[in-house]
């Protein structure tokens, strides 16, 4: 139970960060027998899923490192990361009682959509920045952090849950912070766009 609740919130954790990535490691590692994958998982090893994640991973990951273009990428892959990782972490507890897979998928559900949209809404708010370097330093910092939580997932699911559980209060404190700045930046961008209109206004 220990290993399956790890594996469930280390596969929603990691979705929210890189989807692609998460079910091509996942996958690579089942299909070469170094993890032993759930029966509800074992599809991420088929040849046709392997292919099909690969080529996505290397697009997200170039799709990633390219300033203002990243937060395009992500407001498309809400509709994608979301259910996906909400799918992986009911998928750890498919043949369990149908409470465990509710359970697994509610609270998958959550992690990933946190996650997400700490992801993309911080990477929006560093896209105010003129210079690339932040942007770079974000997503190498995202890929760390995925290798970091499929290792300790696999290899100290103890350690994972733990901290999971920090993350996410982490997240309760960051959310609404993420928020703000990103309001503060839709009205300088209103408040932009009304100058320059009065000002076009006033020229004609």
């Amino acid at each position: 139970m220990l290993s399956n609740m790890a594996l469930a919130g280390g596969l929603a954790w990691a979705s929210g960060i890189r989807l692609y990535a998460t079910l091509f490691i996942a996958g690579l590692l089942g299909r070469l027998g170094y993890v032993d994958l759930p029966s509800g998982l074992v599809v991420l090893s088929h040849n046709w899923v392997l292919i099909a994640s690969g080529v996505l991973m290397l697009g997200e990951f170039l799709a990633d490192k390219i300033p203002v273009f990243d937060s395009v990428w992500d407001s498309f892959q809400t509709f994608i990361r979301i259910p996906v990782g909400t799918l992986l972490a009911w998928g750890v507890f498919k043949h369990s009682p149908m409470d465990e897979q509710i359970a697994a998928a509610l609270l998958g559900g959550a992690v990933v959509t946190g996650t997400h949209l700490a992801k993309s809404g911080g990477r929006a708010l560093i896209n105010t920045s003129p210079e690339p370097i932040s942007n770079w330093t974000a997503s190498a910092g995202e890929d760390v952090s995925l290798f970091g939580i499929l290792y300790l997932m696999w290899q100290h699911p103890l350690v994972l849950l733990i901290a999971l559980v920090l993350f996410m209060v982490l997240l309760c404190w960051l959310l609404p912070k993420i928020a703000r700045g990103l309001r503060m930046i839709v009205q300088r961008v209103r408040s932009m766009g009304t100058w320059l209109f009065r000002e076009t206004g006033a020229t004609r």
